[in-house]
Formats: C-alpha cells, structure tokens, sequence
C-alpha cells in the first residue's frame, strides 16, 4: 500500500466508516490467533494496539485518537481491534520494539503485515492512514523487506569486521554531550560496557567518554524519590521522560555501580544508591519481588513533568502518584537482581545482596518451570518466552559469583540447559518463544531480536567458563555465528553488543578462586576484593573444602593454612596472594596482557 494523496484516497470513504458506528465504543480484544479467524470470517482487518502501561503517549492516543469519532467509526466498521499490554508479551513486544510505544500494527487477515507506526498518531492522521489501507489493503513501505539471516561459518569476527564495528562505534559517540545518537539521550548497556571494558585497562579516550556520559545520566536521576527516568528528549539530557521502567533502572544500578568502582566517584555511588533506594522503596513487593514499572504521569490532569518537579512533602501532600505495574515478570526481576549483585560487589553493601537474594528466592518458587526454565507471569499466553530464563540464569550466575553459594550456580546450569533444549533455533541464533502462536502470516517467522541474541550468546559463553560443560560453548558459537552473519554486521547501526560478545568469545575471563573457609576472615576479605575488583568480563569461584570439590575443578589448587586467592588468565596461573594488597598487584600484572583467538577470512 503507497500513500498517493489525500485527495485520491478519499473518494468513497463515507461507506466505509457510516456514522451511525461512530458513537460505538471499540470493542478492544487480546491477542490470540482467533483474530485471524474473525478477520477473515467477518472480512476485516486487524489492528494491533501494542501499549505499555507507564508509557504517556499510549495514555495521550488513547484519550484523542482512539475517542475521536472518525478513527473510532472507520475501526469499528472495518476492523478486529487488538490492545496488548506489551511487557506482560514478550513476543509481540519483541517482535515490534523498534516500533513503539505505542506500536500500531495494521495485518490482513491472513497475518500480512501492512502497516507499521512508531509512536503517537494524531486523530487526523490515523484517519488518513486508515482510509488509505481501506482502500489499499496491500503491504505499505513500512513493513519492508525480511532480512534474510545466514550464520556465519566462524563464531569470531575478523580483525577488519570488528575494526568496522569499532570505527561505527566510535563515530556513533556524541562528542558534545555524551553518549550514542543525536536525538534521544540515555545511558546505552552495550555501549557503555565496551568503554567501561576499555576504561578498565587504562584507556583515556575511553574514560573520558565514559565519564562524561555517566556525568551527563546524572540529570536523569529523580533526586527525590531515586530511580532513573528512561531517557531525554533533548541532547544535553536537560528534558526527561519520566517512565521508570525496570530495565533502565537496572543498566543504570549496575553501571554506576561499575562506574564507582573504577573511579570511587562519590557522585557515582550516590547515583546507584538512588537507584537502589527507588527499587525497594517503591518497586518492592512485600515478598521480596520486584514490580515492573512506574508510570510517568498522575492522571490526566498532572503530568510527570509538573508531578517529578515537586518536593518530597508536595508529592506526599498530594496524595496520589503515578501508577505501579504491580506484575511480576521473572525477566524484569532477572535484571533487577544483576543489578544489585553489582552493587555489592562494588560497595559490598549487604542491603543489596540481601535485596537480591530475597528476589530470588521468591522468582525461583514462583516462577521457575519444569527443565529449569522460567515462566513471564502468572499468566504466560505463549510463553515460556526466552527472556526470563536468560535474565534470571544470568542473575542467579552473578549471585554465585558474589556469594560463592553453589545453589545459585546449580539454577543457572540449569537455565543454560533449558535454553539449549528449548530456545536453541537449528536455523541460527534463539527463539523468542518456544512454539509460534499464530503460524501464519509475518509470524511463520521466528522472532529474534537483536538485544536477546547478545545476551543469550554471552550468557552461554560465561556459563561455559564457569561450567566447563561443552554444550554451553557450542551455543555460545551457536549464537556468534548468527551474531557474525553479514546481514548482520551490514546493519547500518552501531553494534557494541556485537563487539562485546565476540570480545568475550575470543578470549578467557580473568579466573578468581578463593580458596579458604567461608567463615574466615581473610577468605572473605579476598572475596571481597575480587568481587569489587574493577573488570567486566571475570569469573569468581571461592571454594570451601568443606563443601567438596568445586564444581568445575579446571585448576588443581592446593590446600593451605592460609586462605588465599589465585588468579589464572590467558593460560597463566599466579602464585597465591594471601592479602587484599597482595591480590590487586597480581590482577593488574596479569590483566595487563590480554589475548584473544583471530580468525581470518579466507581469500
């Protein structure tokens, strides 16, 4: 479908939208693959409304595009009507992230996709747009072509393909005002890993931009409440928009946790304790678990801007504030755990431990699944999804590295098995979803966004290090070959997730074991240091003899009289450091020389 004009497309519209429906209000249904059975038995079109319960401009469309009579007469008259909540959907809101929020989705009957709109549409226009696929019910320049993923034959990206990621990644920075693109200005995860990774090895460039990100992010913590506003409509950060949604509050926990343990910047630290302070102050079910979002807005008639600018005393004076998502996701309490597991590993603040701990512990009886997986929610229409497995196997892999508790360790074997078993594709990379819902259209096509193809091969790839067991390795590869795809790497985007994944690959992780009772003092001082010590990409084992062998004993270390930690890095082993003085000089010396495995094209 091309919109040709106004003026042609208008001819006959009055049939299509009589004004006797106008008043009706729309009969909004939830997803399932039933809509395709209406639409093609009532003649129909579909349309998806993908919302977010925080998200202002879904509140905005709701209230004038969707109460307008015209839009509402032409949908009423000519199409199934879908409203979906998208952070209790993981595979929609996968499948149509670049595109909202809101999202509107406009299918055939049949699931083509017709039409696919990124954000608020004013009334006019969702008028025009409806007339136009009405009239035309054919795919439209929006929907574009499928990129065709073909896996590459290495899991390692050669010197020039990753030269090119680094140059786009470089070039992608905003020198004036910190941080990736030119409009919108939040702290990127990816982005801002890789110069932390390179700022841990001395890197100036790499601080310098770190720095003056962070610094900049500092504008986007609500000073009063704590927690971090998802981003900034304006490039100097100086115009928030004021969801607190779970994942940025989580990337910001951990990074300026990191942040202050490279550069013990007071500001820093205060940052990650806001951020903190807003998780169990605000997001914190009674049981321990986390909720999942705050909206940016009071109502309809107080908008976060007016809302976040008053003081604590007016806010409570006020007597009412923006809405909680009081659903509880395992993949949004997966992050909210790795976040705080890094705060205590900088800080060694036992309120965050124990805060993460308790999460845990309430996910793992409320959500864990059959084979180790992990459900969404109390409700999962087509899950399990790939998400929450991977969030809390990655959350339970960082509790084991900050506690040396093995349980943690034994969940997150065995999340890594239920996504080998389960979301594993043949065809390359990881399935949203276990099984399609809806096998027609658009979705006989696996789902696979980029951001979980990342981090489901990094998670493999660190719980093969940790393990030792083969098949986390081979879907570590797995999911690089997808990652080194040129259909990929030709994407034009910066892709520091891509750099970082195969920088993890290609290399070992600085290897820590403390071997000394846990109930020792120097052990514990030891364990300390190695999990505040300030590198990215490490593995942590402490072993107790009194517990038995380690679970992957890849090193045989001798049992002393004195507690001690061993540091062994590209193929290298220290002698033991029996003190915390002792331990840094041994991981600056060794983390010094890196190495990493090349691969060359072949000519």
């Amino acid at each position: 479908m091309r919109l040709r004009g106004l003026a042609a497309l208008t001819i006959g519209f009055a049939i299509l939208a009589p004004a006797a429906r106008a008043a009706e209000p729309l009969q909004w249904q939830k997803w399932s693959p039933d809509v395709f059975k209406q639409a093609q038995a009532e003649k129909r079109l579909v349309i998806l409304d993908l919302e977010a319960v925080w998200c202002h401009w879904c509140h905005v469309m709701e209230k004038t595009t969707y109460s307008d009579p015209k839009v509402t007469g032409l949908l009423a008259s000519n199409f199934v009507t879908v409203r979906v909540d998208q952070d209790a959907n993981p595979d929609l809101s996968n499948r149509y992230g670049d595109w909202g929020w809101p999202a509107t989705i406009i299918f055939a009957a049949d699931g083509t996709e017709l039409i696919k709109r990124r954000g608020y549409i004013e009334p006019e226009n969702m008028t025009a747009l409806l007339e136009a696929v009405i009239a035309d019910p054919t795919p439209g320049p929006s929907v574009g072509e499928d990129i065709d993923v073909k896996p590459a034959a290495s899991p390692l990206l050669t010197k020039a393909q990753r030269d090119d990621l680094i140059q786009r990644h470089q070039e992608a920075y905003d020198e004036k005002n910190g941080g990736w693109g030119d409009n919108l200005k939040f702290i990127d995860a990816d982005g801002m890993d890789v110069l932390l990774a390179a700022a841990e090895k001395g890197d100036a460039d790499a601080v310098k931009k770190a720095r003056q990100t962070f610094d900049a992010a500092l504008h986007l913590i609500d000073p009063v409440w704590g927690g971090i506003y998802q981003y900034s409509d304006a490039v100097d950060w100086s115009s928030p928009h004021y969801e607190k949604i779970m994942s940025y509050q989580t990337s910001g926990l951990r990074q300026f946790a990191a942040a202050y343990g490279i550069w013990k910047d007071p500001s820093y630290l205060k940052a990650a304790n806001d951020i903190r302070r807003y998780l169990t102050t605000k997001l914190q079910s009674p049981d321990g678990a986390f909720y999942t979002s705050q909206d940016a807005d009071v109502d309809e008639a107080m908008h976060g801007n007016a809302f976040y600018a008053l003081s604590a005393a007016d806010r409570a004076k006020l007597g009412r504030e923006p809405r909680i998502d009081q659903n509880v996701y395992a993949r949004e309490n997966g992050w909210a755990i790795s976040g705080l597991a890094a705060l205590y590993a900088a800080t060694g603040d036992a309120k965050a431990l124990q805060a993460a701990e308790r999460a845990a512990t309430k996910i793992i009886e409320l959500r864990q699944i059959d084979g180790g997986g992990f459900k969404h929610g109390d409700e999962d229409r087509n899950g399990p999804y790939l998400g929450d497995t991977l969030a809390m196997g990655q959350a339970t892999l960082d509790l084991y590295a900050v506690t040396g508790a093995r349980k943690w360790y034994d969940v997150a074997s065995q999340a890594g098995d239920f996504i080998a078993s389960h979301f594993k594709d043949e065809a390359g990379g990881f399935k949203t979803a276990v099984d399609g819902e809806a096998a027609l259209g658009v979705f006989l096509k696996v789902s696979k966004p980029l951001d979980e193809q990342i981090q489901a091969t990094r998670f493999a790839n660190k719980l093969n290090r940790y393990t030792g067991v083969a098949l986390y390795c081979e879907l570590a590869e797995h999911g690089a070959r997808y990652l080194a795809a040129p259909a990929i790497l030709d994407m034009p985007r910066d892709l520091p997730g891509v750099l970082l994944a195969d920088s993890e690959i290609s290399r070992d992780p600085a290897h820590i074991t403390i071997v000394g009772h846990k109930d020792d003092a120097t052990a514990q001082a030891l364990h300390a240091a190695a999990r505040a010590y300030p590198a990215l990409y490490k593995r942590i084992d402490w072993w107790d003899t009194r517990e038995g062998p380690l679970k992957n004993p890849d090193v045989t270390y001798p049992e002393l009289d004195t507690a001690a930690a061993f540091v062994c890095t590209n193929k290298i082993c220290s002698l033991p450091s029996f003190s915390t003085d002792e331990f840094a000089a041994t991981m600056a010396r060794l983390l010094a020389s890196g190495s990493r495995r090349e691969v060359q094209q072949k000519p």
